[in-house]
């Protein structure tokens, strides 16, 4: 079945790893610009961090996808370990930055509904490709999305956002 075997998703792990890598590096330089502003801002730096945690989550999961000559259930289980891996460094993230900065309550909601939609398909989507039910790599594939976007989206704040 397609949505089960990574060999039939190599285009896509192809060419997520190519632009993971290549915002990565676009981010290290936006970070550069704009360095005195974001470690001035208590929780920008941490927000950085985030952000490049997001798009090297999308980054292994795609190389995990591209590894040759792996059963189905060793992909899927890797992909949940980076999920899972993913999720308990954001979580730790969060936990360590101040939680006591108050910030309005529609920035909090953004914010973990960006990283739950960057994590929570990773997960769910190993877990599928382990059990070969639930719906696969489509899951992987939301979560590399959500990855994505939601970088790009914490990228635009980090360069632009914090100059206003």
């Amino acid at each position: 079945m397609t949505a089960y075997d990574p060999s039939q998703w190599s285009d896509l792990f192809v060419a997520t790893a190519g632009a993971t890598a290549a915002l990565a590096g676009l981010l290290f330089v936006a970070v550069s610009i704009n360095l005195d502003r974001i470690l001035a801002e208590t929780g920008l730096a941490d927000r950085a961090l985030e952000t490049v945690m997001m798009l090297l989550g999308a980054l292994v999961v795609s190389i995990i996808g591209l590894i040759p000559g792996q059963s189905d259930g060793a992909v899927g289980f890797e992909i949940f370990f980076a999920g899972m891996l993913l999720a308990w460094m954001i979580v730790r993230l969060r936990l360590v930055y101040d939680p006591d900065v108050a910030v309005p309550r529609t920035w909090l909601i953004s914010r973990w509904g960006i990283r739950a939609l960057a994590v929570l398909p990773l997960i769910l989507g190993g877990a599928s490709v382990m059990t070969g039910d639930g719906g696969g790599l489509y899951w992987v594939a939301a979560g590399i999305v959500f990855a994505i976007v939601g970088a790009v989206a914490n990228a635009w704040v980090l360069l632009v956002e914090i100059l206003r």
